[in-house]
């Protein structure tokens, strides 16, 4: 973790100092102070590389002085078009570039206090590692930056501004630290396990295992692990930060009055069951939990900064493996909701899993509107590659909250066709053995009939479905996340409810 510090602007004398510079702006404050320092090798350099201050380049200064290791000159773009958004991927810009430091110090009289808050979170986001199994590495491999100083005009209120921020950040760590472990460490038990640490931070966490679901009915759920060693949890996350209860011990919280439930499907690994995925790449599906893990770090996130909000996580944690025991091609169960279903493939799981932990939530719950997450399809790849998550809603009302919540934090969603039940799309899930197949009659629209299928647990409940198979994963490093588990999701989600559910737990 990145460690972040605001101070009183002064003038550096030693170390590694970033100066950030406007388009066509002058030197001006402590960076001309510093110009002076080096005896203008600042001036210099800006000519002699023809630094305009273009938004991301970057001049650097190696030992301008006997103190100064290094000066990194860093462009922000046109002068008053820095958005939070953009300040983060400054900040994520300048975490890769001083990756091999230890410590830096950030000029930062110019960027008010808001924006100084967004780019440190940008540059906490983008220093991430996990490097937990490695026990060798190269020098340029090593994660190196420990601390980033800003230096502005009012440290304290960069400070205060930052602070939600950073509950955030945390939020996001623990979601990439979730979707980055291997399926040998990170099983459903141990999934559970984890979580039930967020009880330090005033969640109250309930976790079911299969004796409980098999009570419960958990029909659809459970097939999905009937081939694994590893047994089933579900786990219930509450922050009722609007309701003034939490989960501490000792007392009892109050019931959530019309909460927002968010929804993850926590595949630990699939390996498509009876109907087994091809080996190549098959590794990867260690992540098909990333919407659990989501769903894990925006309630950590929500609880860390105190949100005002009556919030219900809810994951259901499975792992798919072939065996004897396993479900197969053409087996009929009952879901939670009473509801029959013929499966007919058994790598459409994770609408299994869904499908009963969705039904529950609206029936212990009563929540105004329910999001999941999940890794559910292939085809939402092949449609929206890896720019988009696909959204499919009932609400129209929920979608533009969504979509523009991700369009301020850079988690972009594209809303995709959804049918009304029992009409065009729907009707490809009609079984003719039990009340619904769980796949379509095709490989063409699967990431659709997969959100029908979904759909008919909702029961008409504000609801949306983001299917976020291609945005779980970078293959490369990204302004604000390197390459690995993305935790997307978080960001957006928290930016949901901080701009529409935060308050009065009764508003619309």
């Amino acid at each position: 973790m990145l460690d972040i510090a605001f101070a009183k602007a002064v003038l550096p004398k030693t170390g590694v100092v970033v100066v950030p510079l406007a388009e066509g702006a002058a030197l001006s404050g402590q960076a001309l102070a510093l110009d002076k320092a080096c005896a203008g090798a600042l001036k210099r350099a800006i000519d002699a590389a023809a630094f305009t201050g273009k938004k991301g380049s970057q001049v650097n200064l190696p030992a301008p002085t006997a103190g100064l290791r290094r000066v990194l000159l860093l462009g922000t773009g046109k002068a008053g078009a820095l958005t939070p958004r953009r300040a983060e991927e400054l900040g994520g810009a300048l975490a890769a570039a001083l990756a091999r430091e230890s410590e830096a110090l950030l000029l930062a009289e110019d960027l008010s206090p808001p924006l100084a808050a967004h780019l440190a979170l940008g540059a906490r986001l983008r220093a991430y590692k996990f490097e937990k199994y490695r026990t060798t590495l190269e020098d340029d491999e090593k994660a190196r930056l420990a601390k980033l100083t800003i230096l502005g005009a009012d440290p304290a209120k960069s400070r205060a501004a930052y602070t939600p921020l950073a509950a955030v950040a945390e939020g996001v760590e623990l979601t990439r630290d979730l979707v980055t472990e291997p399926a040998n460490v990170l099983y459903p038990a141990e999934f559970a396990t984890r979580l039930e640490g967020l009880k330090k931070l005033g969640l109250k966490i309930e976790v079911f295992d299969r004796k409980a679901l098999e009570k419960l009915g958990f029909g659809s759920m459970l097939s999905v692990s009937w081939g694994s060693a590893r047994e089933p949890r579900m786990v219930v996350l509450q922050w009722l930060g609007a309701s003034g209860a939490t989960g501490a011990e000792g007392k009892k919280p109050k019931k959530p009055k019309a909460p927002i439930a968010f929804i993850g499907k926590g595949v630990t690994f699939d390996s498509g069951g009876i109907s087994i995925k091809p080996a190549a790449g098959m590794e990867d599906m260690k992540w098909d939990m990333a919407g659990a893990g989501a769903v894990a770090g925006v309630m950590a996130a929500l609880a860390g900064r105190k949100a005002r909000v009556d919030a219900i996580g809810l994951v259901g944690l499975v792992e798919n493996m072939p065996s004897g025991s396993a479900v197969r091609p053409g087996d009929v169960v009952k879901s939670y909701s009473g509801q029959t279903i013929e499966i007919l493939n058994t790598d459409a799981e994770g609408r299994l899993v869904l499908a009963d932990v969705l039904y529950y939530a609206q029936a212990r719950f009563a929540p105004r509107y329910m999001i999941d997450l999940a890794t559910l399809t292939g085809a939402i790849i092949v449609g929206l590659g890896h720019e988009y998550a696909g959204l499919f809603s009932n609400s129209d009302e929920l979608s533009g909250k969504l979509i523009a919540a991700g369009q301020a934090v850079g988690e972009e969603l594209w809303r995709m066709p959804l049918a009304a039940p029992g009409e065009s799309y729907d009707k490809n899930l009609k079984s003719a053995i039990a009340d619904m197949q769980n796949i379509g009659g095709g490989r063409a629209g699967g990431s659709i009939t997969a959100a029908q299928f979904l759909q008919r647990f909702v029961n008409g409940k504000p609801w949306a479905h983001l299917d976020i198979a291609g945005m779980a994963w970078a293959a490369k490093d990204l302004p604000t996340t390197p390459k690995g588990a993305t935790a997307y999701g978080v960001r957006l989600l928290d930016r949901l409810v901080a701009d529409h559910f935060e308050g009065d737990p009764a508003a619309p």
